[in-house]
């Protein structure tokens, strides 16, 4: 019984040899990055970015509601633009069907984008 349990638990041994070698390996290049690198940053790398919010401040502050939205318009616009590709490819395979589904796709689309911009939802204050 015993050897039939060494022997189960030998089949784990590369694993556990693997994820050791892993873990040394992740804390070795953690280390000599931390003292290799550069620690002063400069007033560029400080300064607020993008968001108008300084890089190194409190995490609960409050945030603008209009960087979601317009992050969430982007990511809406650009994955309507990625089912372009697809369908541009295999336009020729799926006939008038698939030509007139996709204007009337790309028709909801433009009805839905000039709905936001009428609404006001692109102007920033």
């Amino acid at each position: 019984m015993e050897a039939l349990l060494l022997e189960y638990l030998s089949k784990y041994l590369p694993i556990l040899i693997f994820l050791g070698i892993a873990t040394a390996l992740a804390l070795l290049i953690v280390a000599a990055a931390f003292v290799l690198a550069h620690q002063r940053p400069d007033s560029e790398k400080l300064s607020a970015y993008e968001c108008g919010f300084d890089a190194f401040d409190d995490a609960r502050g409050m945030f603008d509601v209009r960087f979601y939205l317009v992050a969430i318009l982007f990511i809406i616009f650009d994955l309507e633009v990625a089912f372009l590709f697809p369908w541009a490819i295999a336009l020729g395979e799926i006939g008038l069907i698939g030509f007139w589904s996709m204007i009337v796709f790309l028709g909801v689309l433009t009805i839905g984008f000039i709905y936001e911009w009428k609404k006001g939802a692109l102007e920033w204050e």
